[in-house]
């Protein structure tokens, strides 16, 4: 009798095991078929696989209730409609661009911020004892360590991201300088858009018109070498003229000492920057 039970209970340990393998197939490894051919006379039809349908040679109504039937029915239909759905999206990722398509190339424009963060002044020298025994020297030791810092990190964030020098920064200074000024001299504004910032530009621009409303043309040189080029202090010649070709202003045989302060600046997230005028500070 316990043998006679334990074959039955074996039985339908196998039976299960059948029914529920077709249930749950591994959607890796099947493909879908219609739902209508899904139920054919209590029989449940899982997927194709390797081309041919697997049938179960079981019945289902005598292992399960009608309610888990219909819930695994139920069940077996999502499954085939994530799987359509999974191959249509898959025919779509791998379809090719149509031939007709037009390509939109990504253009990056270089804005400026429009402002100078901590102008630059120049520090008065102040005396030793004044310095080191005195709490406004004090407050003036620790303002200059803070700038000194400051532009040490700025360096080296130039020299990591640009290649940067200070011998390379003073030569492309001086061209900028000499280029700027001939510019506004001659009047080319096309040519001096692509070497000065966008406020800059709108403020060149309005010098320019205030002075072609007084002067005709302009005579501007530069005497080189350069005195000085961290504050650029250079010699310079200058001479205005009026429509009929008369002086108005200066003298193109002097030399004048002449005393500019001119922030430049460079972008360090655009490969290939230049550097450009982005103000003149007032001494």
């Amino acid at each position: 009798m316990a043998l006679a039970r334990f074959g039955a209970i074996r039985r339908l340990h196998h039976a299960f095991q059948s029914s529920s393998s077709l249930q749950f197939p591994s959607i890796s490894r099947c493909s879908p078929i219609y739902p209508n051919s899904i139920i054919s006379n209590s029989i449940i039809r899982g997927y194709s696989h390797h081309g041919s349908i697997v049938d179960s040679s079981h019945k289902v109504g005598g292992i399960f209730s009608p309610k888990t039937i219909n819930s695994m029915l139920v069940f077996s239909v999502k499954i085939l409609e994530l799987m359509v759905h999974a191959d249509r999206a898959r025919s779509m990722s791998t379809s090719k661009v149509p031939v007709g398509a037009r390509q939109v190339g990504l253009k990056v424009t270089m804005l400026s911020p429009g402002f100078v963060y901590e102008p630059y002044t120049p520090r008065e020298p102040i005396p030793f004892w004044k310095r080191w025994f005195t709490p406004s020297g004090w407050r003036r030791t620790k303002e200059d360590i803070i700038l000194e810092m400051k532009s040490a990190y700025a360096i080296t964030r130039l020299r990591k991201v640009a290649g940067y020098t200070k011998k390379l920064f003073y030569q492309q200074a001086i061209r900028l300088y000499k280029e700027i000024n001939t510019l506004m001299a001659n009047g080319d504004t096309s040519s001096l858009r692509k070497v000065v910032t966008e406020k800059m530009y709108s403020t060149l621009k309005n010098e320019l018109k205030r002075r072609e409303s007084m002067w005709s043309s302009v005579h501007w040189e530069l005497v080189e070498p350069v005195v000085s080029i961290r504050t650029l202090r250079a010699r310079m010649k200058f001479e205005a003229y009026d429509a009929k070709g008369a002086v108005v202003s200066g003298d193109r045989t002097k030399e004048v000492l002449v005393k500019d302060i001119w922030v430049f600046e460079r972008s360090l997230f655009h490969p290939g920057a230049e550097w450009r005028l982005c103000a003149r500070l007032s001494i």
